[in-house]
């Protein structure tokens, strides 16, 4: 009995033609065969439609590209603004992001360190322009990447790519893990918190602000159960424990002037406003310690809100700010959050659906 496939009868294209000689010369090209059937090979391969050249699989090391090769090479994304698709509109911002850099940044005591930085950069794009070269924004923060940061360097690579891919606004932004070295309340020990900080640096209609972004980490322990809890023991002699949890706050300021407003001024700024801080190094006085300073410190999500904005207005290096705070309930299954605002820079009607996701410390 004969068993036919479907497709028995169907004649084979010339790129299946083309692609089983390839095999057959890889064969060869092992040592198998004879002259006889490489000739037939090759002349099989010369009768192929011009439509299918026969192209190298191998990698050419020895190519190297010369002046008139490089002006040929095609370019899509500088292209005519025929080739635009879509809407005809300006885009306010299109670049690269989570590009990784080692940045040195100068600490207030004067020494530096040197940390893995994520950086994003971006451009505007007028409506009839295709598209920008994205390596060129890298290539332009790389020429300052080994100096040390200031606001200064970051202006002179901002200025760089806008210049470079005629952009009329454009935004850089750092972000990275800074560490400072925090002592434990009573017992003398020490270790590194870290905070998580961004950078920016943005001009718009020719106006260029500075804004740092800064996540405070603290404990907050709920007024209300406080009370409740001491009702409990002075009426009923029943044992009760308040409810306080780990709390986030984005403390995000428009800087003002000239003055130097160091990372470690605005971490003193926020533990003045909210001294609960979590804690790095604990031993047991410590943790009663720690107990003692939440029972000093009871906090709404409201409460913290204004304390850190009382702190801020009051500092002149301090512009515009905003403050996002997140208290991850252990009452409750959902979150207490707030957001205050002072000024024109961060104030929005509409907010990103998921931003109190990103309030998160992960340990």
């Amino acid at each position: 009995m004969n068993i036919h496939t479907r497709d028995v009868d169907r004649q084979p294209s010339d790129e299946t033609v083309q692609d089983a000689i390839r095999v057959v010369r890889d064969w060869l090209s092992a040592g198998h065969g004879g002259a006889g059937l490489s000739a037939d090979v090759d002349a099989l391969m010369r009768a192929l439609p011009a439509s299918y050249p026969q192209l190298s699989r191998q990698y050419p090391d020895e190519f190297t590209v010369s002046a008139d090769y490089k002006e040929a090479l095609p370019d899509l994304q500088n292209g005519p603004s025929s080739l635009i698709r879509g809407a005809n509109r300006p885009i306010q911002h299109v670049g690269i992001s989570n590009f990784r850099l080692p940045i040195r940044f100068q600490k207030r005591d004067g020494g530096d360190v040197c940390l893995e930085t994520s950086v994003t950069g971006s451009v505007s794009l007028d409506a009839d322009k295709k598209g920008i070269n994205m390596s060129r924004i890298m290539r332009s923060f790389y020429k300052h990447a080994d100096t040390r940061f200031s606001f200064d360097v970051v202006r002179a690579a901002l200025d760089d790519y806008k210049n470079d891919l005629d952009s009329f606004d454009a935004r850089i932004v750092l972000r990275f893990s800074f560490p400072m070295m925090v002592p434990s309340l009573r017992s003398g020990l020490q270790g590194y918190q870290y905070y998580d900080i961004a950078l920016e640096m943005v001009e718009r209609d020719g106006v260029q602000h500075k804004i740092m972004h800064l996540d405070y980490v603290y404990s907050s322990t709920c007024p209300c159960s406080l009370e409740l809890s001491e009702h409990a023991r002075q009426t009923r002699g029943q044992l009760a424990t308040p409810h306080s949890q780990r709390s986030v706050a984005r403390i995000s300021v428009k800087m003002a002037g000239d003055d130097k407003l160091w990372f470690e001024d605005l971490i003193d700024l926020c533990r003045r406003a909210v001294p609960t801080e979590t804690q790095v190094m604990v031993k047991r006085e410590d943790e009663q310690a720690f107990a003692e300073l939440n029972a000093a410190n009871p906090i709404f999500v409201e409460d913290a809100a204004r304390l850190f904005a009382e702190q801020l207005q009051n500092d002149p290096r301090v512009s515009d700010f905003r403050v996002i705070a997140s208290h991850q309930e252990s009452l409750h299954s959902h979150d207490a959050v707030s957001v205050l605002t002072q000024g024109d820079t961060f104030d929005a009607v509409s907010l990103d659906p998921k931003l109190f996701e990103t309030l998160i410390h992960r340990g």
